[in-house]
């Protein structure tokens, strides 16, 4: 197991994340969903504390415990005062060795996570980027929701969630993060609690996804016609990924971008429209959202593939390039002023990089990326090989589709 710590004497807080190197990606279709099932079930109790008390243990100090999962990890931190860092670390640990997974807390939090999944399907801006995923990576298990669904979660025990531990929470694929006052001695209190445990000795494997040009479109009583359009990307610690941070930006990442200006201040299009780049372990999606009434949606596409072909056709200004890279290193320093956000990017980098970057080092590849770089990424990746995903009242595809 991996330790990173980054002292900040000048705060008064701790932010501690335990982060495991399993997620979505790691399940198959019949357990899909577990990852996310497990972080639910890590708060229900353990051998010592109800799940009353563990959250009364964070909330009677002033601090703030909660976890999340996504495609390739799962995490679990808490934020406290500097005086507090031992007993959060305990509490931490006592969750993650010692949840006992009763079979009265699985049935209820089940049943939590059916009106999740629910809720989410209520929120059909938010389904549709799952839509796009399935489109994309097809039967590779990068496309499976997060969440799973309720036919996998009727399945779920004590047992297969405790086998699932003993796979994937091996201490070789775990890593504590934390960042904030701490002495260095901290790292020894880790080692006492998290030093040693046995768990499977199955190594993770990894299989890259193929990109898939596909459309799909569901029939939905909304308001809107909720538009995707993915197309391929880097994978994480890409030589070029800052150049093309460096152009999302551009096109749909800020309130200057360019769809955000043509789409919504010239033409009144939507009110939401933005661009943003995933990045996993051996693949990268670059999507565009908007959001329409359903009878603009054919002139929302139009005016996305538009902007998409001017970028393509002519490139990005001197002046674009400059605004973005300061904006890139602006937001870069204001997220680290927060405990929280060191935690999260050390923790991060050591999970799936093994390696970090001081901000200097970042700053200067921010500053190398050129406007042949970006022109050059433009061209490479907005093709004519991009997925599709709709969700919509008549579920109908825009009509310029290729």
């Amino acid at each position: 197991m991996r330790i990173v710590l980054e002292q900040i004497p000048t705060v008064r807080s701790v932010a501690i994340g335990v982060w495991i190197g399993t997620g979505s990606r790691n399940e198959i279709p019949e357990n899909n969903g577990i990852s996310h099932f497990l972080e639910h079930m890590f708060f229900k109790g353990t051998k010592t504390r109800s799940a009353r008390e563990i959250a009364e243990s964070f909330d009677s100090i002033g601090g703030q415990v909660n976890a999340f999962t996504s495609k390739e990890y799962t995490c679990y931190y808490a934020k406290v005062l500097d005086t507090h860092s031992e007993y959060a670390l305990q509490v931490l640990s006592d969750m993650f060795f010692n949840s006992t997974f009763e079979a009265g807390e699985l049935d209820k939090e089940k049943n939590v996570v059916y009106e999740e999944i629910k809720m989410y399907e209520d929120t059909p801006d938010d389904i549709v980027h799952d839509l796009l995923s399935k489109a994309i990576y097809n039967e590779h298990s990068l496309g499976y929701p997060i969440l799973g669904t309720e036919d996998t979660l009727k399945t779920f025990t004590g047992d297969t969630l405790n086998q699932y531990m003993f796979d994937t929470y091996t201490p070789e694929n775990v890593v504590i993060s934390i960042a904030g006052n701490v002495p260095e001695t901290f790292i020894s209190e880790v080692e006492k609690l998290f030093g040693s445990y046995e768990a499977g000795k199955k190594e993770i494997e990894y299989h890259k996804p193929s990109f898939h040009a596909k459309h799909v479109a569901r029939k939905k009583e909304t308001e809107q016609a909720h538009l995707c359009i993915g197309f391929e990307g880097l994978q994480i610690g890409h030589d070029d990924v800052y150049s093309l941070i460096t152009l999302n930006n551009v096109l749909g990442g800020s309130m200057s971008s360019r769809l955000f200006q043509e789409v919504r201040e010239q033409r009144g299009l939507a009110y939401s429209v933005f661009s943003y780049h995933s990045a996993f372990r051996d693949s990268g999606v670059v999507t565009i959202y908007g959001g329409t009434g359903a009878k603009q949606l054919d002139v929302l596409f139009e005016t996305v593939q538009e902007t998409l072909a001017k970028l393509r056709q002519e490139g990005i200004t001197e002046k674009e390039l400059t605004n973005s890279k300061e904006q890139l290193k602006g937001s870069l320093m204001l997220s680290l002023e927060s405990t929280n956000s060191r935690m999260s990017r050390n923790g991060k980098n050591e999970l799936l990089l093994s390696r970090h970057r001081s901000l200097d080092e970042i700053v200067e590849q921010i500053d190398q990326v050129t406007i042949e770089s970006v022109n050059g990424l433009a061209n490479n990746i907005f093709t004519d090989e991009y997925s599709v995903s709709l969700i919509s009242p008549d579920g109908e595809l825009p009509k310029g589709l290729l």
